[in-house]
């Protein structure tokens, strides 16, 4: 594999949180940052929103009032994996 040396500025709190990845998963930095930036181009559509099915979503919502609140969303997903762990959220009328 042909390597690129490259130099960015980071703020020390994302400094730290790298290298500790890093350390937990026996990887170093780079490996880390090459599999964020893999994981990041599976989820994000760089060529542009989809603004379409933004508004879509929005009309729907709109029209019926259904929706899951974000924080549950969060707390399903933080419990991804844990002996504990929440069953999907449901939609439910928020107005």
């Amino acid at each position: 594999m042909n390597l690129i040396r490259r130099t960015i500025d980071i703020d020390e709190t994302t400094d730290s949180r790298l290298s500790e990845i890093a350390a937990e998963r026996g990887q170093d930095v780079a490996a880390v940052l090459a599999e964020a930036v893999a994981l990041l181009d599976s989820v994000v559509d760089i060529a542009g929103p989809d603004v379409a099915e933004d508004r879509r979503r929005l009309d729907d919502f709109n029209k019926t009032g259904l929706a899951v609140p974000l924080d549950e969303v969060k707390a399903w997903v933080a419990s991804w994996g844990s002996a504990n762990e929440l069953p999907r959220p449901t939609s439910r009328k928020l107005r």
